[in-house]
């Protein structure tokens, strides 16, 4: 017996996937450990949150998924500010692409518990077991089953068992950096705006998060040196709160007045990695196809794009070929290449000229931003570019 469609992670990509494709009337079968994600406390907020373009706004919105997620812990992005390593400074606000909002923050939790919610709603079966294999149109899975697919979607992750074993080829970079996350409170208030700046020991990125009964609160994203965060990530917790809200404080120019962590601080090394999207029987989504530098905060939209794209190519295929038709597949990699290269090369490139002490460079990019700052059209189309159009 055949399992149609096979989505190989329960991730917010590899849910997203199934249900767009269930909603398409595809066979589709989840194969991944069935956890249940359990709604957050009131006061707490998931370490990992995202920042969801407009175009994944729609998608999700097609799924029935948005207006679940509870509008309590949702912020709208109402403006961005992003600060060079010098004079450079660049204010994007929604108005001025006539936009509702640039993006809204939401955590990871609350899409991941709802989308699951739905899938399992929708009667999608979910066979609560792991991939750890694949031959020839058979899933091989942790527990010794065999499960026959005409195509298998590997949204299992940045470290995908289903992509080495259908011998997809990966190609991965370090960045010799560490992603450090936590919230923060802030005795000023954001006003819906996310904030980012490039200085000497990496970027920085402050999201607008909703408030809470102790003040206006932000996540922080800060992709630091990996030598500088061992350091700060070895301290202890009151000596790490500290030299974290100096940093802060030097970095910010107390654009949030004073800065002080109410969550731990987590961690997680920075990659650049592309895969081949496609191959026998085999297509890729989300953190298993690629990852890029956080900075832009695309990580999640290239994702959901993939989710999207995929059931949309399926969906649409002729009568007489099997979703695995490696036709199929190649329409599928043809569409998603050029939107995830564009990404790729657009947050590399940003990290890589910020990252050079070289004089020259440090003149072009912060003439650059007040460059585009000053001219209305390239705002508005930095904004359809980021906002998926």
């Amino acid at each position: 017996m055949s399992h149609g469609i096979l989505v190989c992670g329960a991730g917010i990509v590899g849910l997203a996937t199934a249900l767009a494709l269930a909603r398409k009337k595809q066979p589709v079968t989840v194969l991944a450990p069935g956890a249940a994600v359990p709604a957050a406390p009131a006061e707490h907020y998931h370490p990992r949150v995202y920042a969801l373009s407009p175009a994944s706004h729609r998608f999700l919105a097609a799924l029935g998924i948005w207006d679940a997620l509870p509008a309590a812990r949702i912020t709208p992005v109402d403006a961005m500010e992003v600060h060079g390593d010098a004079d450079g400074t660049v204010t994007l606000n929604a108005w001025q692409a006539a936009k509702p909002h640039l993006a809204w923050i939401v955590e990871a939790t609350e899409i991941e518990r709802v989308l699951a919610q739905a899938v399992r709603l929708s009667g999608i079966p979910w066979i609560a077991d792991r991939c750890v294999g694949y031959e020839r149109g058979v899933a091989l899975t942790e527990n010794g089953a065999q499960l026959r697919t005409d195509l298998a979607v590997g949204a299992d992750g940045a470290g995908s068992p289903l992509r080495s074993a259908a011998g997809l080829v990966q190609h991965s970079s370090p960045y010799d950096a560490v992603g450090l996350v936590t919230h923060l409170d802030a005795s000023l208030p954001h006003h819906g705006t996310a904030m980012q700046w490039f200085h000497d020991e990496g970027v920085l990125a402050l999201l607008p998060l909703p408030d809470t009964g102790r003040g206006p609160q932000v996540s922080m994203v800060w992709s630091a040196p990996a030598a500088r965060a061992r350091a700060l990530q070895a301290l202890p917790a009151e000596a790490q709160a500290d030299a974290l809200r100096a940093h802060l404080a030097a970095v910010t120019q107390g654009r949030l007045g004073d800065l002080r962590m109410n969550i731990a601080l987590h961690g997680f090394p920075l990659f650049l990695e592309h895969a081949q999207m496609a191959g026998a029987g085999v297509a890729l989504a989300g953190d298993a196809a690629h990852r890029v530098h956080p900075l832009a905060g695309q990580g999640l939209n290239l994702g959901l794009g993939d989710a999207e794209t995929l059931a949309t190519i399926v969906a649409q295929r002729e009568p007489y070929r099997s979703a695995g038709d490696p036709r199929v597949l190649r329409r599928y990699q043809r569409a998603r290449a050029e939107p995830v290269l564009a990404m790729r090369l657009a947050t590399d490139g940003l990290q890589r000229l910020f990252a050079s002490r070289a004089a020259p460079a440090a003149w072009a990019r912060n003439a650059g931003m007040r460059w585009v700052d000053a001219v209305p059209l390239f705002k508005r189309l930095l904004i359809e570019q980021a906002s998926g159009g």
